[in-house]
């Protein structure tokens, strides 16, 4: 006896991006690292030569809808299993059932999506069924797999990283929605192409989310007799704020981060942390910040306060390692420290400074006193002749010539008075004056 199918399980009445979730490799978008031409896990399903694996990445970026195409090309029994909504006895019974088939000489494929949400107990439920080959398993997760995949189960599948898709795929799935008759295609819809931008550039590689947005916008949109219109105020009022107004690759957004920069050079905590969320909010990749703010430790601070770097290196980890929206307290914290911070921008002038004469004079040869003799035709030549080693002397100082003939005299690093640095720079005139005298 069939069940009878509710009202929910019309496919017309599925949200869009179930709708036009991807049946085949070909109407795949994005992973070209994993499913390129002759990439290893696009031979794997085309030749139905799956083993375990764990598929890593996050929210939208395709783990499940691989997993789905795999069910289509495989000839081995498929089950789709909830790490959400099912316990030990679920998975005795799948396990059962896997088993009866391999008695048969059947394979059987298990994925379960979100792997990460199944205690150590749960996946330990599992290891000898995969052992002995009763199941092959896919695993989703968002969770970095070394952490929340036993360890003794992780040894036994191949992970494979799924990255956030590009815009360009984003809008190639845009376009699709609208022009598909699974999604937009049998309706008269008026929307301008430059949307279609905006809401791939705001999707930070979440295919689901985009296809969420474009679907709310669609049907919020005006209509007037068979027409829908979508307006950029359609799009403010589903998102319920202005962030789309912002495009990360226009002058607002150099506007905005040249906002915060300044802010901090200029000791405005208050400013900086507000240009901070307004990038943010707008949906701005916390790494590319995070990647500006360490720019400006050493840019705009340097040795006026070494530690800044290193907060805004462990600020540029934090993004990367959990991401929005926990990571907006990281930010903060190092935007804060930068703008309070004392200021020398020394390191950047001696960079450009020595980069000038680099530029200039790339064929200026190294000394002989300072170059490496690892073998005797070099020694011969006299490489390395007269090399002073400077633990060797009681000032750790030596009078041997770094810089070739032609740019004795040149400085490069000039030490403000700004915090820590004058420390530096005092320790630089005591080097400058023991090299006068022992010249």
């Amino acid at each position: 006896m069939n069940e009878q199918r509710t009202f929910f399980e019309k496919p017309e009445l599925q949200p869009l991006a179930a709708r036009l979730r991807p049946k085949t490799l070909e109407e795949f978008c994005g992973q070209e690292h994993l499913l390129g031409e002759g990439k290893v896990l696009r031979r794997l399903i085309e030749n139905d030569n799956i083993g375990s694996m764990i598929f890593w990445g996050p929210p939208g970026v395709g783990k499940t809808t691989l997993a789905r195409i795999i069910a289509n090309h495989t000839k081995a029994a498929f089950i789709d299993f909830s790490a959400v909504t099912s316990g030990i006895k679920e998975i005795k019974q799948v396990m059962e059932q896997a088993e009866k088939n391999r008695r048969f000489g059947e394979k059987t494929i298990l994925f379960i999506d979100e792997i990460h949400r199944f205690n150590k107990a749960q996946q330990d439920a599992f290891l000898p069924f995969v052992e002995k080959g009763s199941i092959i398993l896919i695993g989703a997760t968002t969770e970095n797999p070394s952490f929340e995949v036993n360890g003794a189960l992780l040894s036994r599948c191949k992970v494979f990283v799924l990255h956030p898709l590009g815009v360009e795929d984003i809008k190639k799935l845009l376009t699709r929605a609208l022009n598909d008759e699974r999604g937009f295609g049998l309706q008269n819809l008026v929307m301008s192409y430059e949307l279609v931008e905006t809401f791939a550039n705001f999707a930070n590689g979440d295919a689901r989310g985009a296809l969420t947005t474009l679907e709310m916008a669609v049907l919020n949109g005006t209509v007037q007799g068979d027409t829908i219109t979508v307006t950029r105020e359609t799009v403010e009022q589903c998102t319920s704020k202005k962030s789309l107004l912002y495009d990360k690759s226009g002058e607002e957004h150099y506007n905005l981060i040249s906002a915060l920069h300044k802010s901090m050079r200029n000791s405005d905590p208050d400013a900086a942390v507000y240009w901070l969320a307004r990038m943010l909010e707008a949906g701005e990749d916390p790494v590319y910040i995070a990647r500006r703010v360490t720019r400006f430790a050493s840019e705009d601070v340097g040795l006026a306060d070494p530690r800044a770097l290193e907060i805004s290196v462990a600020a540029f980890q934090a993004c990367r390692l959990i991401g929005m929206p926990e990571c907006s307290v990281h930010l903060t914290e190092a935007v804060v420290y930068m703008s309070l911070a004392p200021k020398s921008n020394a390191m950047d002038v001696a960079y450009m400074r020595a980069r000038a004469d680099a530029l200039n004079m790339l064929a200026e040869p190294v000394p002989l006193v300072i170059r490496n003799a690892p073998t005797k035709l070099m020694k011969d030549l006299d490489y390395g002749k007269g090399y002073k080693y400077a633990h060797d002397y009681e000032d750790k100082l030596t009078d041997i010539q770094c810089l070739p003939d032609s740019l004795i005299g040149r400085e490069y690093y000039t030490p403000t008075e700004q915090g820590v640095e004058i420390k530096f720079k005092t320790r630089l005139e005591e080097i400058k004056e023991w090299k006068k005298k022992h010249k």
